[in-house]
């Protein structure tokens, strides 16, 4: 049958649909030979055909490519690598284990796939993942087009598509909860609390077996097909519609003004380290895609789980720039966040390089120059570079932020110096005068550790649900809860966790930068204590949508926060604020409970910040209060003709704790008593109301 087999060519890698057939072509260096399986179903144990790739007519340099007319997309396919087992050189090769296309754009896992059998001698092939042609010009976008969103406008929510609405309290068709689908069904509560991007955590096929005993990878940080939208968030178990539906997804959230940002995942993968799986790079040419010590004889773990990607060996710095390019053309998305990115800096030997291919091809592609690029500035072996990051386009998660923000509303001793550094978008941390101050993104709680509920309830994490006995995890949290550890009748406890969490989310939204909102944080979800609740796919992760009626006064609070910040542009610097009055653009000016009288000692709990734009018409003041007393904070001048309106005040019930500007009553005194660990915000407008 191999008489109808054409040469096909070396270029594109992957599986290219033509009217005539599919062109196949894969990557392999040391090998010995190839084989191209064809399969009908995702269980075959057995492939329809097996075409064995003749070196002389189907291999140009390295790469090995076929062209099978007749064949379209949807067609199961999969691959067969055969050369040395040897560690010694790195080689890892094994014919009996059947291989996912490292370009396949979609895979279909069958109902018997099963990890183990990737680990253990033998055949896998009925247990195995089966990779898919892909036409991905198939598709209708009606006119879609990137929405450019400027970080200074942007409001990031990071989401769990599966944990988004997987809860029975979405209200949704059962068939259509934790897929992309629901995700589309719920864009209006995203667009109307405020968000302009929601950032999700990975939607690369990854391996949910990939966890301990009887648990799952739930958070998705362990990839198998970096091209190909995860499968088991599609509504209809058909992997051509997976493709489709998460466009249809983009395509919706797109409508409504909301930016999507895949965070991806090029720093290792699910086949961990020697004793880990053989279901795709590993069994095409190991030494390329892995960082792997010869000397040792093992793989190096720069990523905590189990191997590292030679992101900078240059079949895998092509691999990485196609695989980005192919989301943002074919798939729309709008930018990255790079989990620990700083791996992505490293050489071929583990050595941080000064100037690193991949992030510089990253940083100059023309197709990725619209896009936002968000790294995650450090690896799990130390290497640490917030604030130094390379180039001139990555924004950085700036953690700093988070751990300095904790440990003032917590009311640590000498913090109100680092907080007046956040507050104004970390100069201390990027120091350069040319730098958009909005590429910090800031956060206060993400997927990783407690959420703003938990980080105010508990002391000590609660992770033996992870049958890891409690050593997995952050032990430094810089929590707080408030007096009693976990959930509370008690009323004074809860009210003082519930000021707290309006704290946080103030100093989050006033703080020049780029704001990340963690999901169900405006509703407080709780994973009641648990901070890595990565193999937890319950209720325990699961967005509760009960929580919106039941709190649904700090989800106001929420919603107004935001709607007030994004309406005042002294809250979206592009560079440092002034530091005197009468400068031109945004000038600010330090006060502590007295005017012009900061107090930046380390005993110091109070803080008070004055924001003018002259030119803009905009004046505010801010005054946060963590010490356990009330304090009265002396008020500037509003301005001639003007009044003080208070607009926030996370002390006072629901209703009167964020109001519009045009709503918020005037303060006429010139002082303003603040209640124990509270926050105000005031504004300047005109005595006769208008605003």
């Amino acid at each position: 049958m191999e008489h109808d087999i054409q040469p096909g060519r070396s270029y594109p890698l992957g599986a290219t649909v033509s009217p005539q057939g599919v062109n196949f072509s894969v990557f392999s260096k040391s090998c010995t030979a190839v084989e191209l399986l064809l399969f009908d179903d995702p269980d075959d144990a057995v492939p329809r055909r097996v075409i064995r790739l003749d070196p002389r007519r189907n291999r140009t340099f390295y790469y090995w490519h076929a062209f099978v007319p007749g064949l379209k997309a949807g067609q199961l396919y999969g691959y067969r690598v055969y050369g040395p087992h040897d560690p010694s050189r790195g080689l890892f090769f094994d014919g009996y284990k059947l291989l996912v296309d490292p370009y396949a754009k979609a895979l279909a896992l069958g109902k018997n796939y099963d990890r183990t059998y990737a680990c253990r001698p033998g055949d896998n092939t009925a247990w195995a993942p089966k990779s898919v042609v892909v036409d991905p010009s198939d598709y209708d976008w009606e006119g879609d087009e990137p929405l450019l969103t400027p970080y200074a406008s942007t409001v990031i929510y990071e989401l769990h598509v599966g944990g988004f609405t997987r809860h029975p309290s979405s209200n949704l068709p059962v068939h259509r909860r934790g897929t992309y689908a629901g995700l589309a069904d719920r864009t209006g509560y995203l667009k109307d609390l405020g968000v302009t991007a929601v950032e999700l955590m990975p939607v690369q096929q990854f391996d949910a077996q990939d966890a301990r005993g009887p648990l799952c990878n739930y958070w998705g940080y362990s990839p198998m097909a970096f091209f190909a939208p995860h499968a088991g968030y599609g509504s209809t178990g058909d992997p051509l519609e997976v493709v489709n539906e998460f466009r249809d997804m983009v395509k919706t959230l797109h409508r409504h003004g909301i930016e999507v940002i895949m965070d991806v995942v090029f720093n290792h993968t699910a086949e961990a380290g020697a004793d880990g799986p053989t279901f795709s790079l590993k069994g095409f040419e190991n030494p390329a895609y892995y960082l792997y010590n010869l000397e040792k004889q093992a793989f190096e773990n720069f990523s905590g789980c189990g191997n590292t990607v030679n992101a900078n060996y240059s079949v895998v710095r092509s691999m990485i720039m196609d695989c980005l390019r192919y989301w943002v053309e074919e798939m729309h998305v709008d930018g990255f966040r790079f989990d620990l990115a700083s791996i992505m800096s490293r050489g071929e030997l583990g050595e941080p390089l000064e100037r690193p291919p991949i992030l510089w091809s990253i940083e100059s592609d023309p197709v990725l120059a619209g896009t936002k690029l968000i790294a995650e500035a450090w690896d799990a072996a130390g290497l640490y570079q917030v604030g130094s990051f390379i180039g001139d386009r990555f924004a950085e998660w700036n953690s700093p932020f988070r751990d300095d923000v904790r440990k003032f509303i917590k009311g640590d001793p000498d913090t109100v110096h680092k907080l007046s550094k956040r507050l104004l978008g970390s100069p201390d941390i990027y120091p350069r005068p040319d730098r958009d101050l909005n590429r910090s993104i800031n956060f206060v709680t993400c997927h990783d550790g407690f959420t703003l509920n938990d980080l105010v309830s508990y002391n000590l994490k609660s992770n033996l649900a992870n049958l890891e006995e409690n050593r997995d995890g952050y032990e430094h949290n810089c929590s707080w809860n408030c007096g009693e550890e976990g959930e509370t009748e008690d009323p004074e406890i809860e009210a003082l966790r519930l000021r707290q969490i309006r704290n946080f989310l103030t100093v989050l939204f006033i703080s020049q930068g780029t704001p990340m909102l963690l999901m169900g944080d405006e509703a407080r979800r709780t994973q009641r204590g648990n901070n890595n609740a990565y193999c937890q796919d319950s209720e325990l992760t699961w967005f509760d949508w009960g929580l919106l009626e039941k709190n649904a006064g700090l989800t106001r609070f929420v919603r107004g926060l935001i709607e007030f910040t994004g309406s005042c542009g002294i809250f979206h610097q592009e560079h440092v604020p002034a530091r005197y009055p009468g400068s031109t653009g945004t000038a600010i000016t330090w006060h502590g409970v007295r005017l012009n009288g900061p107090d930046f000692s380390s005993q110091s709990h109070s803080l008070a910040l004055e924001m003018q734009d002259a030119e803009a018409r905009e004046h505010v003041y801010i005054m946060l209060n963590t010490y356990w007393e009330p304090l009265s904070f002396e008020l500037p001048h509003p301005g001639p003709g003007r009044a003080w309106r208070r607009v926030v005040d996370t002390s006072l019930p629901h209703g009167e704790d964020c109001l519009p500007p045009g709503k918020a009553p005037k303060v006429l005194q010139g002082r303003y008593r603040l209640t124990d660990r509270s926050f105000a915000i005031l504004v300047s407008l005109p005595r006769s109301g208008r605003t």
